[in-house]
């Protein structure tokens, strides 16, 4: 069975004047926040610069096909064309080129090319910097191993969740990496062994519990440590 295109449909209007655009932008929408599974999946980074370049790579490393378009690119991106790990297309954004697209981001140094993008996307969208021409935003994250900490403010300070990630950062080291990828081996393990959903449930709860007193007692440590 074919599924149908995610679409996302978006009014056509290339004038925002002034007073919209402020009472629009005093409208925080309410976000519902999700991870995406993008293997395999068709996203679309126009724009060659760092930000591009700071987009582009997590979706790599989520396994997504990324396709980058732009006239230039940063030298990163350039060796990742080159490996053949994403597919740099050197020219500039025309229709037609998120045909098949299950997300697309815009980030390019042109407003009336990042509002082309959004007046054309048939998909998830992000346009950098224009929370009103995007359907979805990006969090600032923390990421140890299968930990995925995310942190948004709804597009209102940038500069905060960037700061609270940087907190976060020291309060979840890369110690949570070792004992997540225990457990995981664990519960497969329980999922095959013990049949009972409830003795189930209380041992994987218990498993849990012990490997976050293990990564307290060793952060109190660390930190008795650091005060001698």
């Amino acid at each position: 069975m074919k599924r149908k295109a995610l679409s996302v449909k978006r009014k056509s209007n290339p004038e925002f004047s002034s007073s919209a655009t402020h009472h629009a932008s005093c409208i925080t929408p309410v976000y519902y926040p999700v991870l995406l599974n993008l293997k395999g999946k068709k996203c679309v980074v126009v724009g060659g610069g760092k930000v591009a370049e700071r987009k582009a790579l997590p979706l790599l490393r989520s396994g997504a096909e990324v396709t980058v378009i732009s006239p230039e690119c940063t030298v990163r991106l350039k060796e990742e064309n080159l490996k053949r790990h994403i597919q740099y297309i050197s020219r500039r954004y025309k229709k037609g080129d998120l045909k098949n697209a299950f997300l697309a981001i815009a980030a390019t140094d042109s407003n009336e090319t990042n509002r082309k993008i959004s007046e054309d996307a048939a998909c998830l969208v992000n346009i950098v910097d224009m929370p009103l021409l995007c359907n979805f935003i990006v969090p600032s994250v923390v990421r140890r191993g299968p930990l995925t900490i995310a942190v948004s403010t709804s597009g209102i300070s940038p500069s905060l969740a960037r700061t609270i990630r940087k907190e976060l950062e020291g309060l979840y080291g890369r110690e949570f990496v070792k004992h997540l990828n225990y457990i995981k081996k664990m519960r497969v393990k329980t999922l095959r062994e013990i049949k009972d959903k409830k003795k189930r449930k209380r041992f994987l709860k218990d498993l849990a519990a012990v490997a976050w007193d293990k990564l307290r007692s060793s952060e109190k440590c660390i930190s008795m440590d650091m005060d001698d």
